[in-house]
């Protein structure tokens, strides 16, 4: 199972744009497909106590420790991805482990392309996920409306879909 997380929590999110073009993709190359949008599971904040028993952050555990690879789509606030996501990896800890995870950004500028490295160092760091060396950032101009707004993009996602599967599939079949 390949799992897509949707950490935004605005509506009309275009990092949940990515996320859904990256799912249409999983799903037509035949994948077991799971969806989480934080905006439509809210999780508790992180107190290290009570919130790690509550159902949803049980729910998005076991979905994270079922999957072979877990795609990430984020926006991009202050230079960094957003704090919904940073929470949903308090939350889950060490279910991350040994995960093949990929990124996908969706930023107001181009200066903050390299915001997606505090969440892959804290990852490979702590949990020893294996994180994608390829990851989608997209600015305003990627966007029409609700759907990706070029080839460019799109071959983007494309090939980051193909890559993690690639490292996922291989890693499943490593003893």
């Amino acid at each position: 199972m390949i799992l897509v997380l949707s950490a935004s929590l605005n509506p009309g999110s275009r990092s949940r744009i990515l996320a859904n073009a990256c799912r249409e993709r999983l799903e037509a190359a035949h994948r077991d497909v799971a969806w989480f949008d934080l905006s439509a599971t809210p999780l508790p904040f992180c107190d290290g106590a009570a919130a790690y028993g509550h159902p949803k952050v049980v729910d998005l555990g076991h979905l994270i420790e079922t999957a072979d690879a877990i795609f990430i789509a984020s926006p991009v606030y202050n230079f960094d991805v957003n704090a919904a996501i940073k929470n949903a990896v308090e939350l889950t800890g060490k279910k991350w482990t040994g995960k093949v995870v990929a990124m996908m950004l969706a930023a107001g500028g181009a200066g903050s392309y390299m915001s997606a490295m505090g969440l892959a160092n804290s990852l490979m760091l702590d949990f020893r996920c294996h994180i994608v060396p390829r990851f989608v950032y997209a600015t305003g101009e990627s966007f029409e409306g609700d759907n990706l707004a070029d080839d460019d993009i799109q071959s983007r996602v494309e090939l980051l879909v193909t890559e993690t599967l690639h490292l996922a599939d291989a890693l499943k079949t490593t003893p």
